[in-house]
C-alpha cells in the first residue's frame, strides 16, 4: 500500500483539480448572479409564486421569502432569513417548522446544483421540477398528518442563531474564495476515500450487500460507494466522482441520472438533519421521511424507465 498511496494521491490530486475546474466554471456565475439579485431584494419577488404553496401547506406566507432564499442561493442564507422573519410571524409550531425543513432540504440551491447536475449529464430541467415537486408533496404529507391526528402541534423549540452576513463585496468576495478552496479540499477527500475503498475491495462488498435496494432505484452495485458518500457528505462532492466516472464509462447514463435524483433528494443527510434538529423540526420528517421519499420517487422513476424501455423493444 505504501508503495501504491504517493502515485494514488498524485492522480486524485489531478482528477480533483480538474473535476473542480469543471465546476467552478458553473458555480462562479451562478454565485455571483445570486448575489446581485440579493443585493437587489429581488428574492422576495421569486417568493411571490410559492404562496399558494404556503397556504397548501399550512405556513404563513412570509415563509415563502425563507423558501425562496434557499432554493436561490443556499441552505444557511435561508435559515438566516427564517430567523429574521419570526418576530413578525405568529408563534410557528413544530409541525409547521417540520414542514418548512422538509421541503427545504429537498428543494434548496437549484441553480447551482443543478448545473452541477448538468455536468454530470442529467437534465437541470428535469432535476430541479423533480425536487420541486417531492419538496411540495413532503410538505403536504407532513401538514396533512399532523393536522390529521394532531401530531406535533407543541411550540416550536428554535434555538438556532446566525449572525448576517458581512455586506461588504471585499469580504463577501474573500469569503466565497475560501469556499471554493473548501469545495476542492472536500472533492479531494472524497474521491481518495472512494479510492481507497475500491483499492481495500469495501466498494465491492458494499454494491453486493446493497444491490437488491440499488437494484429497485435503478442503480447498479459500482455506483453504491459513491451515491453513499453523496448522501451522507453532499451532491456537489459525490458528483465529483460521477463526473470523471460517467466520462470514463464506468458509470451508464441510468446509473448517473438514479444516482443524482436519489442525492438530490437525500444528501449531507446529518449535516443538514442536525442544523434542522436547531429550528425546531422533528427527526421524523426531515430524516425518515426525506429517505423514504427519495426512495419511493426514484424507485417509481425507474419502474416507468424499464416500462418505457420495454415498449420501445417491442415496436422496435
Amino acid at each position: 500500500m505504501m508503495k501504491v498511496l504517493p502515485s494514488m494521491l498524485r492522480e486524485v490530486f489531478l482528477d480533483a483539480v480538474h473535476v473542480s475546474l469543471d465546476f467552478f466554471k458553473v458555480l462562479i456565475p451562478i454565485i455571483i448572479g445570486m448575489k446581485i439579485l440579493a443585493e437587489l431584494d429581488w428574492i422576495r419577488y421569486l417568493a411571490l409564486p410559492l404562496e399558494p404553496v404556503m397556504r397548501l401547506t399550512g405556513l404563513p406566507a412570509d415563509l415563502g421569502i425563507a423558501w425562496a432564499t434557499g432554493i436561490m442561493v443556499n441552505f444557511y442564507s435561508a435559515l438566516i432569513v427564517f430567523v429574521g422573519l419570526l418576530p413578525n410571524l405568529p408563534p410557528l409550531t413544530t409541525a409547521q417548522v417540520t414542514t418548512l425543513a422538509v421541503m427545504m432540504l429537498i428543494a434548496h440551491s437549484l441553480p447551482a446544483e443543478g448545473r452541477i447536475a448538468a455536468q454530470c449529464g442529467v437534465s437541470f430541467l428535469g432535476q430541479t421540477l423533480i425536487r420541486l415537486g417531492v419538496a411540495v408533496l413532503g410538505g403536504i404529507i407532513v401538514h396533512a398528518a399532523c393536522l390529521s391526528f394532531g401530531w406535533l402541534d407543541t411550540p416550536a423549540r428554535i434555538v438556532f442563531s446566525a449572525t448576517p452576513p458581512d455586506t461588504n463585496l471585499l469580504w463577501w468576495a474573500l469569503g466565497e474564495v475560501r469556499n471554493l478552496a473548501s469545495i476542492f479540499c472536500i472533492i479531494f477527500a472524497v474521491m481518495l476515500l472512494q479510492r481507497l475503498l475500491r483499492h481495500f475491495r469495501v466498494a465491492d462488498l458494499v454494491g453486493r450487500a446493497l444491490a437488491p435496494g440499488l437494484h429497485l432505484l435503478g442503480m447498479r452495485p459500482v455506483a453504491a460507494t459513491t451515491m453513499i458518500l453523496g448522501v451522507v457528505t453532499g451532491i456537489l462532492y459525490a458528483s465529483g466522482i460521477i463526473l470523471k466516472e460517467a466520462r470514463s464509462g464506468e458509470l451508464s447514463r441510468h446509473d448517473v441520472f438514479s444516482a443524482m435524483t436519489f442525492m438530490g433528494l437525500a444528501h449531507a443527510i446529518i449535516e443538514d438533519t442536525c442544523l434542522m434538529l436547531l429550528i425546531g423540526a422533528h427527526l421524523g420528517g426531515i430524516f425518515f421521511l426525506r429517505l423514504a421519499l427519495a426512495f419511493a420517487v426514484c424507485a417509481l422513476i425507474n419502474v416507468m424507465y424499464i416500462r418505457i424501455k420495454g415498449k420501445d423493444a417491442e415496436t422496435a
